[in-house]
């Protein structure tokens, strides 16, 4: 029996019981549990949505909060992992939805396991060469995915399904991402209101698309929210795309050696070291004390001195503070933390 908490959901004529039951049924991977992920995470979990699955690196920050709903400050104060914050609070709202969190990044080395069963991938990411990866595992394993972005009072979003224009025909070859446009929302600020509404959008086509509804956009949504500007721009497959048409894949099974990917909106890199494994905080505290400030807390070791900023993670990736280049951030994680 379907409970009654679905019971206005079930109601809506396009829902239905049958509707309800093929959610129930349904496993959803979120991609970045920050503004666009916890409005997206808290509405499927509400929707009964069965199986939800959470990736995210990041920690609990006070600035998260005037966006980011899921978390509160006491969340903040203890650095929480984002993932751990929200399953705790939307496991307190529905208990009959299985919630998964996954701490770390999301790479081409791990995708696979990562994105295993899902029926469709929720993009609340903030870098491009990550939505160019879930592009490419999409259109190779047939999975839909919807794409969010927002920035200042600016939003897009759009679904993508087997079959028809992927990311690619409509931003064009995936070399192009590392270039970037610079505008973060760290930079440029963003309205909450966006977020929010950029999000809901996201999940409406995700509610389509996990339902069997023929009512899937076929285009992008662009809006500015402020200047209340709402248009769509149209999406056409592209006869040569590198990867729908002549599946050549840029991210997808290509990771080797060590990463260094940059953190959006800051000063730092991410460092993915090649050969992965949990460092022992203990021994390295010991050896960093002398050098500067060592702090070990639950989830990862932080240390800071006027030569080196890092934050050290349980699976051996690291941010990086206060680096200008790739190299910098490559040079400070062999320094302090070796292994590369």
């Amino acid at each position: 029996m379907i409970p009654e908490r679905y019971s206005r959901q079930i109601r809506y004529a396009h829902i239905g019981e049958k509707g309800q039951e093929m959610l129930l049924a349904s496993t959803v991977v979120i991609v970045g549990m920050g503004a666009l992920g916890c409005v997206s995470a808290n509405e499927l979990v509400r929707a009964g949505v069965g199986h939800v699955r959470f990736i995210d690196r990041d920690l609990v920050e006070l600035s998260n909060l005037q966006r980011q709903v899921l978390y509160t400050e006491a969340d903040a104060a203890e650095s929480l992992p984002k993932v751990f914050a929200a399953a705790d609070h939307l496991r307190a709202v529905n208990s009959d939805v299985e919630i998964e969190p996954e701490f770390g990044d999301l790479n081409s080395g791990n995708i696979d396991a990562l994105f295993r069963g899902a029926d469709l991938i929720v993009d609340a990411t903030d870098n491009l060469e990550t939505r160019y990866l879930i592009n490419e595992y999409c259109v190779e394993h047939s999975v839909p995915w919807v794409y969010g972005g927002a920035v200042g009072s600016e939003g897009m979003t759009a679904a993508f399904v087997p079959g028809g224009p992927c990311f690619c025909c409509f931003s064009g070859h995936p070399n192009a991402s590392r270039q970037g446009s610079g505008r973060t929302c760290s930079s440029a600020g963003v309205l909450n209101t966006l977020t929010a509404t950029v999000a809901s959008l996201q999940v409406t086509e995700a509610l389509k698309i996990l339902t069997g509804s023929a009512s899937v956009r076929k285009d992008l949504l662009y809006m500015e929210l402020w200047d209340n500007d709402f248009y769509p721009i149209p999406l056409e497959k592209n006869p040569d795309c590198p990867v729908c048409v002549h599946h050549r894949y840029t991210y997808l099974g290509t990771a080797s050696g060590t990463q260094a990917i940059s953190v959006c909106g800051k000063n730092a890199y991410q460092i993915l070291p090649s050969a992965r494994r949990s460092p022992d905080f203990q021994a390295l505290a010991e050896r960093l004390s002398g050098l500067g400030e060592v702090k070990v807390k639950a989830y990862y070791l932080e240390f800071d001195s006027p030569s080196a900023s890092f934050r050290l993670f349980k699976d051996g990736r690291a941010i990086i503070n206060n680096a200008d280049t790739e190299g910098r951030a490559k040079s400070v994680y062999s320094e302090y933390i070796g292994g590369l």
